[in-house]
């Protein structure tokens, strides 16, 4: 995996974590502006940052279908491979015992 050609799993990860910040901006100004009430007492910066959770999770959901099918894919592969490891592996030790 190269730095130029991140793997589905970081540029994932990465556009997960640009939605979630665009989230918590846009929340924090709407809690600044008083356009969505304060937490209570000192608790508006969870408040802003579980609101920010509540609105990224299903804009992710929604936005990054294509990139997490990549992934899953990615995934599977690997998974696959190492699989296959295995049983060469076992193979080649149940060859020897024989």
């Amino acid at each position: 995996m190269s730095v130029a050609n991140p793997g589905a799993t970081i540029r994932y990860t990465a556009m997960r974590i640009v939605i979630f910040m665009g989230s918590l901006v846009f929340c924090a100004l709407l809690v600044h502006f008083g356009i969505v009430p304060k937490g209570l007492g000192g608790s508006n910066f969870i408040w802003t940052i579980l609101l920010a959770l509540v609105i990224s999770a299903p804009l992710s959901f929604v936005l990054l279908r294509k990139q997490r099918d990549k992934m899953s894919e990615q995934l599977i592969n690997r998974v696959e491979r190492a699989k296959d490891k295995l049983e060469t592996s076992r193979t080649q030790e149940d060859g020897l015992t024989q």
